[in-house]
C-alpha cells in the first residue's frame, strides 16, 4: 500500500451514530465509530489485554469512549484505554496500554483514513467537479485481488472491446490511439481514449495525436485509491478502491447524475442505470480476478504495450 496517503475506507451510510463496526482494511483490524458530534474515531480493532475484538463492544454514552466486550477496557479516540475495571475506576491507566489510532476525515460521504507513518499535512481531496447539482447512487463488492489490480483494470483503454463487447466496448474498436496520459499535479492525472476500428493503420502514439482533438470524456485517477470517467457535465461515473488486505479489495461504485436538474428525477435516472453499472463491473471482475500475480508491480515479466501506458504511470507514482 502507498503510505502516507489518505485512503477512501467506507461509505457514509454503513456507519450510524451510536454504532460501533469493524472492518478489515490494510489487511488491519480497525473498529470505527462515530463521536458526540459526529466525527468518525478509528482505532485497531484488536485489545492490548488479551487481542479481543473491540468491535464487538459497544459506544458508551458520551460518544467518546468505546468499551471492549471481554472485560471492560474503555478506549478513547486515541487509542488510550482510560479505565480497567478490575483495577478500580480511579486507578491510573499506565502508558502502555494503548491501541493504534488513525486520523479520519470524511468527505462526499466517503470516510477517509490517513495510512502512514506521520502526520497528514493537509485534508483528502475528492474530484473537484463534482457538485451538489449531481445525485448518486452507489453500490459496493469485493473483489479477490489486491487493490492495485482492480485500479489498473479502470485504467486498461485495450480492454473495453473484448470484455465488454456487448456493453460499452461495443462496435469492435480495437485500435487504441495514443493514449493521452496528463498529469495535473503530483497525485492526479487524466488519459484521454481513442479507440477505433481496424483499417490497417498502425495505432497511432500520443506524440502523433492533435491534442484539440482531446474528448469532453476523458477519465481520471486520483492517488491512491479514487477514479473517475468523466462521460458528461451530467453523467459521472466514480470508483473508490478499498485495500482490504493483499488478497481483496473493497469496491465502491457510483453513478453520478445530473440530466435534469430535478433531484428526484436524477435520483431515479441513477437508480434505473445502476443494474448496468453493475453487469459493466462484473465482467471486469470475471477477468481481472484471474490474473497472476494478484497484485501489480512495475517490473513482473509482462510485456507492455503503448495502449498501456496510464497503467504504467500509475505504477511508476506507486512504486515511487
Amino acid at each position: 500500500m502507498i503510505k502516507n496517503q489518505w485512503y477512501v475506507v467506507l461509505s457514509s451510510r454503513e456507519l450510524k451514530k451510536g454504532q460501533l463496526i469493524g472492518v478489515t482494511r490494510f489487511g488491519e483490524k480497525l473498529a470505527f465509530w462515530r463521536g458526540s458530534n459526529g466525527k468518525v474515531h478509528c482505532i485497531s480493532d484488536i485489545c492490548c489485554h488479551r487481542g479481543a475484538s473491540i468491535s464487538h463492544g459497544k459506544v458508551l454514552s458520551n460518544g467518546e469512549r468505546v468499551i471492549c466486550p471481554f472485560h471492560g477496557f474503555e478506549y478513547d479516540s486515541q487509542g488510550r484505554v482510560r479505565t480497567i475495571p478490575a483495577n478500580g475506576r480511579n486507578t491510573p491507566v499506565p502508558e502502555n496500554f494503548r491501541v493504534k489510532s488513525y486520523p479520519t476525515y470524511e468527505l462526499a460521504d466517503f470516510i477517509w483514513i490517513w495510512y502512514g507513518d506521520r502526520e497528514p499535512e493537509k485534508p483528502p481531496k475528492y474530484f473537484d467537479d463534482i457538485t451538489d447539482e449531481l445525485v448518486y447512487t452507489e453500490f459496493k463488492e469485493v473483489w479477490n485481488v489486491h487493490y492495485s489490480r482492480a485500479i489498473e483494470n479502470q485504467l486498461d483503454p485495450i480492454h473495453l472491446p473484448f470484455v465488454h463487447y456487448n456493453t460499452i466496448g461495443r462496435g469492435n474498436r480495437t485500435v487504441v490511439d495514443g493514449p493521452i496520459v496528463e498529469w495535473k499535479d503530483d497525485e492526479m492525472f487524466y488519459f484521454y481514449v481513442f479507440n477505433r476500428i481496424d483499417d490497417g493503420t498502425p495505432a497511432r502514439k500520443p506524440e502523433e495525436m492533435d491534442p484539440k482533438r482531446k474528448s469532453k470524456v476523458y477519465l481520471e485517477f486520483k492517488f491512491p485509491n479514487i477514479w473517475q470517467n468523466h462521460i458528461s457535465e451530467k453523467i459521472r461515473v466514480t470508483a473508490a478502491f478499498t485495500p482490504i488486505d493483499d488478497d481483496h479489495t473493497m469496491i465502491y461504485l457510483r453513478f453520478y447524475v445530473g440530466l435534469t436538474g430535478i433531484k428526484f428525477l436524477d435520483k431515479l435516472i441513477a437508480v434505473l442505470g445502476k443494474p448496468f453499472n453493475k453487469i459493466v463491473l462484473h465482467q471486469d471482475k470475471r477477468v481481472v480476478e484471474t490474473q497472476i500475480p494478484k497484485r501489480s508491480e512495475l517490473r513482473m515479466g509482462e510485456n507492455l504495450i503503448p495502449g498501456d501506458a496510464p497503467i504504467l504511470e500509475y505504477r511508476k507514482k506507486e512504486k515511487h
